[in-house]
């Protein structure tokens, strides 16, 4: 299998909560991140925010559909994965700085492949997903917050 590790950080012009707001209107996410082709919630927490998610996910060729938990916090949010066809593992946590008016994020990510894949492929792969979770969610965010 094969096991990869990746973070990335932006600074965007927003509060964490305007942000974190964006993260969890996961029904929107492949507005912003186009290897997402739908996100569906299936339990929330008490406050709305999504506890337990099915998204389908096309990367690197391959179409998957997997169940994802998250864990919210006032300057984080994390999740895990429960099933999927094509990975073995996926942790992921996006942590939020302020500064000022602006907040500094940090996406960390590590997926564990349960199908063998080119290196070269994973990589471009990976690459694609950090700049959508990155650069991709600041201008989701910039673009929310416009109205």
């Amino acid at each position: 299998a094969m096991a990869v590790k990746e973070s990335r950080e932006v600074v965007i012009e927003a509060s964490p909560k305007e942000i974190l707001d964006v993260v969890a209107d996961v029904e929107r996410t492949p507005e912003w991140s186009p290897q997402y082709q739908s996100a569906e919630v299936l339990e929330r927490f008490d406050d709305g925010r999504p506890h337990k998610v099915v998204m389908k996910v096309k990367a690197a060729g391959i179409t998957d559909e997997q169940t994802i938990e998250y864990t919210w916090a006032d300057t984080w949010v994390s999740w895990t994965l429960i099933k999927a066809g094509q990975l073995r593992s996926q942790d992921g946590k996006y942590t939020l700085t302020p500064d000022g008016d602006k907040t500094k994020l940090r996406f960390d990510i590590a997926i564990d492949l349960a199908v063998p894949l080119p290196g070269f492929v994973v990589k471009r792969t990976m690459k694609g997903a950090l700049e959508s979770a990155t650069d991709g969610l600041r201008k989701q965010v910039l673009k929310v917050k416009k109205g």
